[in-house]
């Protein structure tokens, strides 16, 4: 019996703080918006996945006296790389982009980083690989068993919460031209991976012609 494919638009960390006037900029950020709010339009189910970040979390520079930026500092799940302050819970850099309109009804929002002493990266664990944000168990109660997958890769977070969504059994979609952050050189082997893990590659306009069951 074939099985039924629920499936969900994922969006991730494609917030103010990291366009090109942010205090992380990702190169080609804006280039993400208009294929994003066109995919949304399709889905029943949109997740955004967001960096919200407290004011004294550990990889922020100014919480470190003398340290700088590309530093790294020791913690109890490894070593954090310090970065400017960005994605602070309750500011404006934290929010979505007004540029980028999406379904609002139909978005589940998933905050990670809220605790300030553990990093975050994939949009389904936090780096302890212990807490959950929440989104494994979304999925799991709304049957989702396919994401398709964009946004900015800031730290390898894209890349991160790919290979979490395949740990879970959830299929994965990675939409080439709704993504930024991809650095050719240094990120073809980990897509190679990805590719070979069974992550499916595929364009805007292939999510768009998909059939929809």
């Amino acid at each position: 019996m074939a099985i039924k494919i629920f499936t969900a638009l994922l969006v991730q960390d494609v917030q103010n703080d990291y366009l090109t006037d942010g205090m992380r900029p990702v190169d080609g950020a804006e280039a993400v918006f208009a294929p994003i709010s066109e995919m949304a339009k399709t889905f029943e189910r949109v997740i955004v996945a967001q960096d919200y970040k407290p004011e004294n979390h550990i990889s922020f520079v100014d919480n470190h006296a003398g340290r700088t930026v590309g530093e790294t500092v020791e913690s109890e799940f490894g070593p954090v790389v310090l970065t400017q302050k960005c994605c602070v819970e309750g500011t404006q850099g934290a929010d979505m982009p007004r540029q980028m309109p999406l379904p609002m009804s139909r978005i589940i929002a998933i905050l990670k980083g809220a605790q300030a002493g553990v990093n975050s990266y994939s949009a389904f664990l936090e780096a302890d690989r212990k807490t959950e944000t929440g989104l494994d168990a979304y999925c799991k109660d709304r049957f989702v068993n396919r994401i398709y997958l964009c946004g900015l890769n800031v730290d390898d977070s894209l890349i991160r919460t790919a290979f979490d969504a395949l740990h879970y059994e959830i299929e994965v979609y990675w939409v080439k031209d709704a993504v930024a952050g991809i650095e050719a050189d240094q990120d073809a082997f980990k897509l190679k991976s990805l590719k070979d893990h069974g992550v499916h590659f595929v364009t805007m306009q292939e999510v768009l012609d998909r059939e929809i069951r």
